[in-house]
């Protein structure tokens, strides 16, 4: 679908949240030229909505809201999710942990546990060190303060010559067809890694991101084993788990 400039302008906004993205990525992702998106990222410059930098641009503060500020948001839901997905974990086992909140509270209850972790997200991190029994790996990188993460070329490159058993993944939004989606570019090569230097995918998701959404794709059905949600899943995705052999836990 084509979108009108004031709407690739608004998503090109979320691309760079908290992070930084490149003309030549944006191009591509909105199937428009490296001119046009030039254009547009001069416009959002000009109206203070984000810096220009050399071949891209990146969010200014305060664009995207906090860590702390979305860790509350449906904080019963997040936990729950969060035990459920634990509960997944054996000891001896080395797991992968994606940044977010929902993430964040699957670390939580991961305490007691004789494990590995590799994360990029810095809130588990911070988390999980006084906990002697769970050795934490760190791939490194550049760190987006606003939402305690790592990403960039150091973390990437890093992730490339790790294996985990489980990674357990976030998501901004999952489409009709199992399709996992994100809002922020800086942080989906970081999943994608994830994804590949794991034996078991578990995708982390409320029932609200069932209708939620985001600029770009992830992955789909194919690279996931295992959901974890707190409702029955839509139609549509209940057909697509079926298909893949995909177990759901609903907590």
């Amino acid at each position: 679908m084509t979108l009108l400039p004031a709407q690739r302008r608004a998503e090109i906004l979320r691309a760079v949240r908290g992070g930084q993205a490149h003309v030549s990525d944006l191009a591509e992702s909105f199937g428009v030229s490296e001119m046009t998106v030039r254009r547009d990222l001069h416009r959002l410059a000009r109206d203070g909505k984000l810096e220009r930098v050399h071949g891209g641009a990146m969010d200014t503060a305060g664009s995207e809201p906090g860590f702390s500020q979305i860790e509350v948001e449906r904080f019963d839901v997040k936990d729950r999710l969060g035990k459920a997905a634990a509960d997944l974990v054996e000891d001896g086992q080395t797991v992968m942990v994606d940044i977010g909140t929902s993430t964040l509270q699957m670390a939580r209850h991961l305490h007691g546990k004789q494990i590995t972790v590799v994360t990029t997200n810095l809130a588990a991190v911070e988390e999980l060190l006084p906990d002697p029994g769970i050795e934490l790996v760190l791939p490194g990188g550049i760190v987006r303060r606003n939402y305690r993460s790592l990403v960039g070329v150091l973390a990437e490159d890093s992730l490339r010559q790790l294996k985990s058993d489980v990674a357990f993944l976030g998501t901004s939004g999952v489409d009709g067809e199992l399709g996992v989606w994100d809002t922020t570019m800086v942080e989906v090569p970081i999943k994608r890694l994830m994804i590949a230097g794991a034996d078991c995918v578990v995708l982390i998701a409320d029932h609200a991101k069932f209708s939620m959404t985001g600029m770009v794709r992830v992955c789909g059905p194919e690279a996931l084993d295992h959901v974890v949600t707190d409702a029955p899943l839509p139609a549509s995705a209940r057909s697509v788990v079926d298909g893949h052999g995909i177990e759901v836990t609903v907590a």
